[in-house]
C-alpha cells in the first residue's frame, strides 16, 4: 500500500516537471529558428540641404570699374550754360575704379548681411572747347576733372532668390580721402598745360548714401555684380552749390 502511494506522488511530482518544462520550451524559439526582423532605427540627425551647409561667415575681396557723375542743382545750372554755349561745354562722367574687403554673415537660408571696407574713385568732369569755326582744326579744348577718392563703408543686406542669384541694399558711409580739380589744355593732341588743385577743404568730408544692385555667386567662390550709388549728401561743405554723388559700380568678388 504505502509502495502504491509513494508510486502516486512520483508520477505527479514527474507531471508536474513534465508541464512546466513544456511551456517554458514552447516559449523558447528553437536554436537553428529564425531570428525575428529588429525594428528599424530612425538617426536623429537630419541632413541639411547643400545651401544651408555651406552656411557660415565668409570674407572676401572685391573690385571692379566705376562711372561716376554728380547730380543735383548746381549741376543742372552746368547742363544750362552747355545749352548756351551750343556745345561748347559739356559735362562727362568721370571712369574709375573701386577695390575692397568684405564680410558675409548669414541669417538663415535666403539672408545675409555684408557689411565692408572699400576704396572708390568718384567725380565728374567739364569739357570745352573753343567754340570758332576757324580755329575747329586746332581741336583745342580745356577739361576740368573732380577727381574724388573715398572710403566706402556699406552695410547691405543680401536676398538669395535662387541658388547664387541675390539682390541687395543698405546703407553707406564715405570718408573723403582726398579731392583734387585736375584742369588740363591742348591743341592739337598735345597736352599744353595739366595742373591738379587741391580743394579737399571745401568739400565734406563724410557722405551718406543707399546702395542697390544684383549680383551672382558660384560655388566656387567668384562673384559678379552690379550697383548704383545714390549720393544723399550735398558735397558743398558750405553749402555754396547743390550736388550729390552718382556712381553706377560693375564688380567681381572672391569669397573664401
Amino acid at each position: 500500500m504505502k509502495n502504491l502511494r509513494l508510486c502516486g506522488r512520483l508520477a505527479a511530482l514527474a507531471l508536474v516537471f513534465s508541464t512546466a518544462f513544456g511551456a517554458q520550451a514552447q516559449v523558447r524559439a528553437p536554436y537553428n529558428a529564425p531570428l525575428a526582423p529588429r525594428p528599424k532605427q530612425y538617426s536623429t540627425t537630419t541632413t541639411l540641404p547643400a545651401s544651408a551647409q555651406s552656411q557660415g561667415v565668409r570674407f572676401g575681396l572685391r573690385a571692379g570699374v566705376n562711372v561716376a557723375d554728380w547730380s543735383g542743382d548746381a549741376v543742372q545750372s552746368v547742363l544750362d550754360v552747355a545749352e548756351l554755349t551750343n556745345g561748347a561745354v559739356t559735362k562727362e562722367t568721370r571712369p574709375g575704379f573701386h577695390a575692397g574687403i568684405y564680410a558675409t554673415l548669414p541669417l538663415g537660408a535666403h539672408f545675409a548681411l555684408e557689411p565692408g571696407l572699400t576704396y572708390s574713385e568718384k567725380g565728374t568732369q567739364l569739357a570745352g572747347r573753343v567754340p570758332l569755326e576757324r580755329f575747329e582744326f586746332l581741336n583745342a579744348g580745356v577739361t576740368a576733372t573732380a577727381r574724388m577718392a573715398y572710403l566706402d563703408m556699406p552695410v547691405l543686406a543680401k536676398a538669395y532668390l535662387t541658388r547664387g542669384l541675390y539682390i541687395y541694399a543698405g546703407p553707406q558711409a564715405s570718408y573723403l580721402v582726398s579731392n583734387k580739380v585736375r584742369v588740363a589744355a591742348g591743341a592739337l593732341g598735345f597736352s599744353a598745360f595739366k595742373q591738379d588743385y587741391d580743394v579737399r577743404n571745401q568739400f565734406r568730408e563724410l557722405d551718406f548714401a543707399v546702395v542697390g544692385g544684383a549680383g551672382y555667386q558660384f560655388e566656387n567662390g567668384l562673384g559678379l555684380s552690379a550697383g548704383y550709388d545714390y549720393g544723399l549728401s550735398s558735397l558743398d561743405k558750405d553749402n555754396r552749390f547743390d550736388a550729390q554723388n552718382r556712381v553706377i559700380k560693375a564688380s567681381v568678388n572672391l569669397s573664401f
